[in-house]
């Protein structure tokens, strides 16, 4: 009798051991479970973003897609006050075209785009070095798949699921864009 209680406790403890184990190691689900490195070094957590409408996109100052900076600035003035915000990753995964340090490409943002939306600390968004954001939004988010080049774009809703993702040839201030934004903000809104 006391062997098959210690089997039954043996196996009652393993299992509870295991369910930890599993939840120790449980994927992340959603935009706001992760942390981020700001330009100035400091980590800071998106869950800072939960309830509002956000626009992931991975920037690059050498591209010729750079001039997007500028709409991405004006969706996020326009919107901002309805609790929207564009995000901007910097990333030299493509032809290097990110070369700078995190304090040069504040200033290169600032100077030329006076952009008033976060831009977070360089990240990669491919290959083995990939930022575990990058890893979620292109293998687990439901918009799966490589980032093919700069300015590729993801909408994130108040829940931090994604809701949708355009690559870097469709503009900021492209109808698909901002009608995904307007839409995202009046489901929020009720």
């Amino acid at each position: 009798m006391f062997a098959f209680r210690h089997r039954v406790l043996t196996i009652a403890l393993l299992t509870l051991g295991l369910a930890a184990s599993a939840f120790a190691k449980a994927p992340m689900h959603t935009f706001l479970d992760f942390k981020v490195k700001r330009a100035d070094g400091h980590e800071t957590a998106l869950s800072h973003y939960k309830g509002k409408v956000v626009l992931v996109v991975n920037t690059a100052s050498r591209c010729g897609f750079t001039p997007q900076y500028e709409a991405l600035e004006a969706l996020h003035k326009k919107y901002s006050a309805r609790g929207f915000s564009v995000l901007g990753f910097p990333a030299n995964d493509f032809g290097g075209q990110e070369p700078g340090t995190d304090a040069e490409i504040q200033k290169f943002c600032s100077l030329n785009y006076a952009t008033t939306f976060p831009v977070f600390a360089k990240i990669t968004v491919k290959g083995p070095a990939m930022h575990p954001l990058y890893a979620w939004l292109t293998q687990q988010s439901g918009f799966t798949g490589d980032i093919r080049w700069n300015f590729t774009k993801f909408l994130i809703g108040p829940d931090g699921h994604v809701l949708a993702r355009f690559d870097s040839a469709v503009t900021p201030n492209d109808s698909t864009v901002t009608s995904a934004i307007e839409h995202a903000l009046a489901v929020k809104a009720n």
